[in-house]
């Protein structure tokens, strides 16, 4: 058992008869009242979000997990496949216990959470950038960079994001896994 002063981000917790990951949290400690922590739930089964909160001192029930490395194989359209880099064994996974599917590209190594009780995998820690190549995006307008103005771009695994003007078709960009959004264009 923890309490709310254990509360992290990617904490495993059990709550409401299922497996929660933390993505949020907020310590608020009121002039007037005793003090409580503002959350955010990730559901691992169904990839649901809720917002909770936890009265401070409450008893929460968090999951043991194991994170192992496991490189992204293939997607097959219901279920996304990886295997395990230290022992080849496979896992496949539905699309609800990953946070960004869509920046994945195969072969990708990325972080599975695994259960310690049932050694279930519970989600996926993608790293904190990845660097994908666009694939269609319009020419940018010449002399129209005064402002921080962006246009849509595909990226090789189909993601949509927004870039800046300056970026074209076959550039190389670093993307931010957590918000989906662009970071710097890769020079070669």
């Amino acid at each position: 058992m923890a309490s709310t002063s254990d509360i992290r981000n990617g904490l495993c917790i059990r709550y409401n008869h299922d497996i929660y990951k933390i993505i949020e949290f907020l310590h608020v400690k009121p002039g007037k009242g005793p003090a409580f922590v503002r959350t955010k739930l990730k559901s691992v089964t169904t990839g649901k979000v809720i917002d909770n909160t936890f009265s401070s001192g409450h008893k929460i029930e968090d999951v043991r997990v194991e994170t192992h490395k496991f490189q992204f194989l293939y997607n097959d359209g219901e279920y996304y496949h990886f295997m395990n880099t230290e022992d080849y064994t496979q896992i496949q996974l539905q699309e609800a216990a990953l946070d960004r599917p869509d920046l994945m590209k195969e072969g990708e190594v990325v972080t599975v959470l695994i259960n310690t009780e049932d050694n279930m995998p519970l989600s996926i820690e993608m790293p904190a950038s990845v660097i994908l190549e666009v694939t269609h995006t319009e020419p940018g307008v010449k002399g129209n960079t005064a402002t921080n103005a962006t246009k849509p771009a595909t990226v090789e695994t189909g993601a949509e994001i927004n870039v800046p003007l300056f970026i074209n078709e076959g550039d190389k960009i670093r993307i931010e896994t957590e918000k989906g959004t662009y970071k710097e264009r890769i020079k070669e």
